[in-house]
């Protein structure tokens, strides 16, 4: 994978969650946060950082948050480096195959403002696209509509990200509430809440932000 064009990606990812990307020193990408160093991502999507700059909880999440979107802007960019040209009727621009099954495509498409991401359904013949779900730099978001639009998984077994919110809520309140739970049920929830984390990065932040909205809702009922 081409060094340059995955550091270039992986700042423009960064910039959006917040993070700070350095100019490359040593082959690797430093990361700042909250104007402080976090972390070092290598070339292959490594991620590496001093122990000092981890201390906190907040800064570990923070840190977390950076390595799974190097993992993430690592799989699409070997993806786009070997995917062949999509070729459909009416389609202009640079748009690659990423995935192609059961007459659905998932392609990425590069532009100023990094990779953004659709899936399409072929028509009867595979000249043309129809149904374009457009979900521009949402990775995630993008394969998981194309398993389901292709069945390769039932949309029955994905819960979306209200759901996932809720979810992770309700352990974080269970953890909290001092119940009587085994080693192995809190091992259990803490892995669920884990396996959330991993994929909504950002899930604390939003818990945050409703938290934050309910109260001032609170406060401005109470003034009235």
């Amino acid at each position: 994978m081409n060094r340059e064009q995955f550091f270039q990606e992986l700042r423009t990812a960064l910039h959006r969650e917040g993070f700070t990307p350095q100019l490359e020193q040593d082959e690797s990408l430093p990361v700042e946060w909250n104007g402080l160093p976090l972390c070092r991502i290598t070339e292959g999507g490594g991620v590496r950082y001093w122990q000092e700059d981890v201390a906190t909880p907040e800064r570990e999440r923070a840190c977390e948050r950076a390595t799974n979107l190097a993992r993430m802007v690592q799989e699409y960019m070997t993806l786009m480096e070997q995917a062949p040209p999509l070729n459909a009727q009416g389609l202009l621009g640079d748009f690659r195959v990423l995935a192609d099954f059961n007459g659905t495509v998932l392609a990425g498409h590069p532009t100023k403002f990094g990779v953004h991401f659709v899936t399409w359904d072929w028509n009867f013949d595979r000249t043309g696209l129809n149904y374009g779900h457009y979900f521009q730099e949402n990775y995630s978001g993008a394969k998981q509509d194309f398993a389901t639009r292709s069945g390769l998984i039932s949309k029955q077994q994905i819960f979306n990200a209200a759901q996932l919110t809720e979810i992770y809520r309700c352990c974080a309140d269970t953890l909290d509430a001092g119940f009587d739970l085994t080693y192995n049920q809190e091992q259990c929830i803490k892995g669920v809440q884990e396996q959330i984390l991993s994929g909504m990065p950002n899930i604390l932040d939003h818990i945050n932000e409703q938290e934050q909205h309910a109260t001032n809702s609170q406060s401005q009922e109470l003034t009235m």
